[in-house]
Formats: structure tokens, C-alpha cells, sequence
């Protein structure tokens, strides 16, 4: 039990990637609180949870209202007394060519990833210090082969790396760490865009060493908790990258 009595608040954990996460923190003993838009899939996430021993909290939560997110984290830490983990998952997608994208779409990314990255990681810092971590979900958009359609997703992802490196440097010392993981998984997201878009799924599945995309608890959830564990205690301000060796970071 890598994470017994740790309370991890983990967004966008109704489905995919994130409850991947969350599913993985309960398993090694941590108490979840489970946020996103729709209550009901986070009833779900919640109740997948507490077959795994562990207490789940449910909170509607919106990434783009800075008021929403200070009140979650609010109840949060008024629920469970403690916060030791969050993990920043949730984001809307901004994909498409520069000439397809306009500002609203743009913007809705920018709310969603680096904007609520910030401020999340903020309103969390005076709970987190002295053993906090901070997982952030970044993404190798930016390090594909052909950008074309995925400059406005690459770029707020960008972002989300450079904020992560900064809280790295600024409250290490404090007992904080912040790393950001960059995961392909069979998400309900990546599950359209390979119905939709099958000649570029093949061509990209064909690009992972490992042949394969990867599962959301299984592949990124399991590597979550053993970052958040006393095990990654000296990794500190990184990207990596869970994508079977797709993506070369340098």
C-alpha cells in the first residue's frame, strides 16, 4: 500500500485517463476525491473506488471557474482534513489546423490546461507542503512528426510542461514535487479518434514500439502511484512520457 491515508483530488476523473488514476491511487490505499462536470460518472468512478477498500468523494467541478475549483478544493480538504496529491487531467481538446481553430476554440483548451493547471496548483500548494506531489498531464503533441491539426493542443500542453518545471523549482524545497506524465491510453477521446480516423490511428499505433496504446490504470494509473510514492522521492520536475517509446523527449 504505496499511498495509505494520502488523499489524492484528482480532475476529470469520471472516465478514461483519469479514472484510470484514481482506480490506480485506491488500490495502493489513497483516499480519493473525484472531481468533473458530470455527477454521475463520478458516482460511478466513486463506487469503483470503494470496492478497492478506500473512501471516494464525489464533486462537480468545473476546470474553467476558478471560483468552482477553490470551493473543490475547499470541501476537499474539509472532508478528508488533508490533501497530499493532485493530479491536473482534466482539459477540452483544441484540435485542428490554425486556419480551423478560432479564438473561442483556442481559448476553451487554454481555460481547461495551463490556465486551470495554475491556478489549481496554487490553490492546493498550502495543503501540499511538506509532502505534496503534483502530477500534471501533458501530452507529445508537440513532438509528433507532422503537427499539422495539433498546433493549438500542442501548444497548451507546452504549457502545462513549463508550468510543472516551475513549481519543480520553486517549491521543491518546501516538500513539493510536480512532474508531468505524457500518456497515450484507450481513453473514451482516443477511442473516437481512432474510429474517426483510422488511417491515422493505424499509422500511429504503427509508430509505438510496443504496438499498442496503452490501458488507463494498467499503463498510466500504476505509474501514477508509484511517482506519487515515497519510491519516486528524488524525481522531481520531469516529463515523461508512458507511450510505449513513441516520443523521444531529448
Amino acid at each position: 500500500m504505496l499511498l495509505q491515508n494520502k488523499v489524492a483530488l484528482i480532475t476529470g476523473a469520471g472516465q478514461g485517463v483519469g479514472q484510470g488514476i484514481a482506480l490506480a491511487l485506491a488500490s495502493e490505499g489513497a483516499k480519493v476525491v473525484v472531481t468533473g462536470r458530470t455527477l454521475e460518472k463520478l458516482e460511478t468512478t466513486c463506487e469503483l473506488v470503494r470496492e478497492r477498500g478506500v473512501e471516494a468523494l464525489p464533486l462537480v467541478c468545473d476546470v474553467k471557474d476558478a471560483q468552482s475549483m477553490k470551493e473543490t478544493v475547499e470541501q476537499a480538504v474539509a472532508h478528508f482534513g488533508a490533501l497530499n496529491i493532485l493530479v491536473n487531467n482534466a482539459q477540452e481538446v483544441p484540435l485542428g489546423t490554425l486556419h480551423d481553430l478560432d479564438d473561442e476554440k483556442f481559448n476553451r483548451g487554454w481555460e481547461s490546461g495551463p490556465l486551470a493547471t495554475f491556478r489549481l496548483m496554487k490553490l492546493c500548494y498550502p495543503h501540499l507542503k511538506g509532502d505534496g506531489v503534483i502530477i500534471n498531464l501533458a501530452s507529445s503533441a508537440a513532438k509528433r512528426w507532422d503537427m499539422t491539426g495539433y498546433g493549438g493542443y500542442a501548444a497548451t500542453k507546452e504549457a502545462i510542461r513549463s508550468l510543472t518545471r516551475a513549481a519543480a523549482c520553486e517549491w521543491g524545497h518546501e516538500g513539493i514535487r510536480c512532474n508531468a506524465i505524457l500518456p497515450h491510453a484507450m481513453s473514451p477521446g482516443l477511442e473516437w479518434w481512432t474510429t474517426n480516423r483510422p488511417e491515422e490511428a493505424k499509422e500511429f499505433i504503427a509508430s509505438i514500439p510496443q504496438r499498442r496504446i496503452g490501458h488507463c490504470e494498467d499503463d498510466i494509473g500504476r505509474f501514477v502511484a508509484i511517482l506519487c510514492s515515497d519510491y519516486s522521492a528524488y524525481v522531481n520536475g520531469q516529463s515523461i512520457a508512458l507511450d510505449g517509446g513513441q516520443a523521444y523527449l531529448g
